[in-house]
């Protein structure tokens, strides 16, 4: 439960933020937030998280041609692509499917790609991340999600659907910004932080645990490290990195 003085302080900064409650209220905010702010607002961090997570996704990603499967062409499927931003990191000649339930990354993704000419563009899908029903099962060799399950509504069911699209012995790929430890201050303004700026920036959740609902799901081999990226003026230095296997 939070404290007293944590409660108090969300609601200063609920004060601050009342117009953007306002809006939310009318039903204005969220239409305007998908189609133009967000998309906005994570191109721009997009850069900043990129330079400074460059290293841990050159060693994430490293391995990533050692699961290509038996046809000879390593499969990606990328939930929650965005603007791309990973694409600069996987092996040359791989066949990349992208999805997102925002459709308003389409500009940015298309920048993306014309960057990225050493992968091949299967097709993007406006999916949701837990429902891929459009992607036959056990279909893919490797699935790529970063900065994303912050913000789905249920981790458990996108990771029941990674694990049916995965052949056997594919890979999941994850790089996502989590709570911090409870005894730090850095969890303080998390808590703090969290109700509104989840209704800010389209539903991202700061206080996750998502190590613990990869732990809990049906992998056979799992690697995961803690680690931390500093973003100026943002409660989204703690994140974990690593791959599990199916």
């Amino acid at each position: 439960m939070p404290t007293t003085s944590v409660l108090c302080l969300r609601a200063c900064l609920a004060l601050l933020a009342m117009p953007i409650y306002l809006l939310a209220f009318l039903g204005i905010w969220e239409p305007f937030c998908k189609k133009v702010f967000f998309p906005f607002f994570l191109e721009k961090l997009s850069a900043i998280h990129e330079r400074k997570a460059k290293k841990h996704k050159q060693e994430l990603f490293r391995n990533l041609a050692d699961f290509t499967g038996p046809s000879g062409e390593l499969k990606v499927l990328e939930i929650g692509t965005g603007c791309g931003a990973n694409f600069p990191f996987y092996p040359p000649g791989c066949r990349v499917t992208c999805t997102d339930i925002n459709p308003n990354f389409q500009q940015g993704l298309a920048k993306s790609i014309s960057k990225n000419q050493h992968l091949r563009y299967e097709r993007f899908l406006e999916a949701a991340g837990e429902d891929l029903h459009q992607v036959p099962s056990g279909s893919v060799d490797a699935v790529v999600c970063t900065l994303v399950l912050c913000s789905v509504r249920d981790v458990s069911a996108v990771l029941r659907e990674v694990l049916r699209v995965l052949r056997p012995g594919g890979a999941f790929y994850f790089l996502e910004h989590v709570a911090a430890d409870h005894s730090t201050w850095k969890y303080f303004w998390q808590q703090i932080y969290h109700p509104t700026w989840k209704l800010l920036f389209a539903g991202c959740c700061l206080t996750r645990e998502i190590w613990r609902d990869l732990e809990d799901a049906a992998f056979s081999e799992l690697s995961v490290r803690h680690i931390r990226v500093a973003l100026p003026w943002t409660p989204l230095e703690p994140h974990i990195v690593g791959f599990a296997v199916k």
